[in-house]
């Protein structure tokens, strides 16, 4: 699928192969094409609706602004976090999922702790099946990812964690590409959904152990192409270990990625 946006810049050092299907078209008629789309949003951002959370006032299906600040709250605190993985670290510790494990991605960024209130929203999008979260969420992602420190390079490509079959099978979508589906345009960053592709189902590792989290997510996933050259920003839902992050970041930076970003609506706290 192709998404609008600056694509002169942001496909600037990408293999013509990794452009989406639009890059053909002329750059007025992508103009003018993200110039809709972007009306588009902004008229559904005005409409009157009820917040998840509180059920007050909002508008465009997000949150109130008063939830949007209680979710965010913990991430744009003073606590200390790993400079890599976004970590909440106690006062004298390090990052102890960095300490086991040095991470082959280079830079985390998140929306908002795994924590109430922001865990409630994450469990009403996935497993309530509320796929129309995925609008508002992308766009706290965004805020964040413009907010957060260093900017991407403009020749980054977002690619989705893909989910398993089994669980496309019980949600009925992709929460991962869902929010890369939204996050891309306000980006302004092409996004390639089959860059990336599982080897094999794999388990469910909602309740399994940091350590068995770990060998799990080894292997799992393979690149399909050369992405020589280019900066890739691995989006998904939740970050706890950073095993799944760090064996896709293995297999990027394989193909030829100079760098490798998660972005995530929500990191979980250490357990």
């Amino acid at each position: 699928m192709a998404y609008p946006g600056r694509w002169r810049e942001s496909t600037a050092g990408v293999p013509a192969d990794l452009q989406t299907g639009h890059a053909s078209r002329t750059p007025v008629f992508r103009r003018v094409l993200g110039a809709g789309r972007n009306a588009v949003a902004r008229v559904i951002e005005c409409i009157p609706s009820a917040c998840p959370l509180c059920h007050g006032a909002a508008s465009g299906g997000a949150l109130c602004a008063g939830c949007h600040d209680d979710v965010v709250a913990s991430m744009q605190s003073l606590a200390g976090r790993c400079s890599v993985c976004r970590l909440a670290l106690d006062k004298q510790a390090g990052c102890p999922d960095c300490a086991c494990r040095p991470p082959a991605f280079d830079q985390v960024v998140a929306a908002f702790d795994y924590a109430l209130p922001g865990d409630f929203l994450i469990r009403q999008f996935k497993a309530g099946r509320r796929f129309s979260h995925a609008r508002f969420l992308a766009a706290m992602l965004a805020r964040a990812v413009m907010e957060d420190g260093p900017q991407l390079p403009q020749d980054t490509i977002l690619v989705p964690v893909p989910s398993s079959h089994a669980s496309i099978m019980q949600r009925g979508f992709n929460p991962a590409a869902e929010i890369a589906r939204y996050l891309a345009p306000r980006l302004s960053l092409p996004c390639r959904p089959g860059l990336l592709v599982r080897n094999h189902e794999g388990g469910r590792q909602t309740h399994l152990p940091r350590a068995q989290r770990m060998r799990q997510a080894s292997g799992l996933y393979t690149c399909t192409a050369s992405v020589g050259g280019a900066t890739v920003a691995v989006v998904d839902d939740v970050l706890t270990t950073g095993s799944t992050l760090h064996g896709i970041s293995l297999q990027l930076k394989a193909a030829g990625a100079v760098a490798v970003w998660g972005l995530v609506l929500a990191r979980t706290p250490y357990r």
